[in-house]
């Protein structure tokens, strides 16, 4: 018997092909059943909408824009233009405007100049009856001139021409003229119109690109979940898994095989 070579061991068996693509399949169904169970989570939290006034500036063209802060911080210059809008929406992306003409000129054609104040063009949408919570009705949409001291925010001018106005201890601004009655910035379980436009459009509006927020709430959704990104993530994520193990078993089904 010729002597056993040193430092070689028996030869592991390798293991049958079919098992070890077996165990792959394996590995990706469940991969891919991880990530299907991520896409549908983040989706389903995406499609929250909710019930609030959201805030808006006039800028120099005339068009409405986001306003980046809360009425109670924004402080506008003599001959701006304001505006509020009672929707629901999901997120800045989907947050309807003010509707119809608004401009300085006309909306403070009757009030002068005069010094020490400044005079701020106030618009207030109420809405559309399919935005409306249960068993109110929207008033029609107003447009106020108010006069205000020089260092006077947003907030000061709509409590001079809206009252009354109703906060929520957040500071966030929940009724314009006592509308609505109650709830404030509350989720409901997506759009709630029955033949009219209560999301993105109105008929005659512009596509939306506001932020739904009022008050104090500042920048960001309304909650607070980003810019979407939650499906990005877990897409990439799901991908890398199924690629690592595909090739972790390949590499394992070659050194067996080898």
């Amino acid at each position: 018997m010729s002597p056993r070579r040193p430092g070689r061991g028996p030869r592991a068996a390798a293991a049958p092909l079919p098992t070890v693509l077996g165990t792959l399949v394996t590995a990706l169904v469940a991969a891919v059943i991880a990530l299907a169970a991520t896409l549908v989570t983040a989706g389903a939290a995406q499609a929250t909408e909710y019930r609030y006034w959201s805030f808006w500036q006039q800028d120099k063209g005339g068009a409405w824009v986001y306003a980046t802060q809360g009425p109670s911080v924004a402080r506008p210059d003599d001959g701006d233009v304001e505006g509020f809008r009672f929707a629901v929406s999901a997120d800045s992306r989907s947050a309807v405007r003010p509707r119809g003409a608004a401009d300085f000129d006309t909306i403070c054609a009757d009030t002068p100049a005069r010094g020490g104040s400044k005079r701020i063009a106030v618009v207030v949408d109420f809405g559309t009856p399919g935005d409306a919570p249960g068993g109110e009705t929207p008033p029609k949409t107003r447009t106020a001139c108010a006069r205000v001291g020089s260092d006077a925010t947003t907030a000061d001018a709509l409590a001079a021409v809206a009252k009354p106005l109703r906060y929520n201890s957040s500071a966030l601004l929940c009724a314009i003229s006592g509308y609505p009655k109650n709830g404030c910035g509350e989720p409901v379980s997506g759009k709630e119109s029955k033949g009219e436009d209560s999301g993105g459009k109105d008929s005659g509006d512009e596509d939306s690109g506001g932020e739904v927020s009022a008050g104090e709430r500042g920048s960001g959704t309304a909650d607070g979940s980003g810019d979407g990104g939650g499906p990005s993530v877990g897409l990439l994520a799901g991908v890398g898994a199924i690629v690592a193990l595909g090739a972790a078993a390949v590499w394992q089904a070659r050194r067996r095989r080898g």
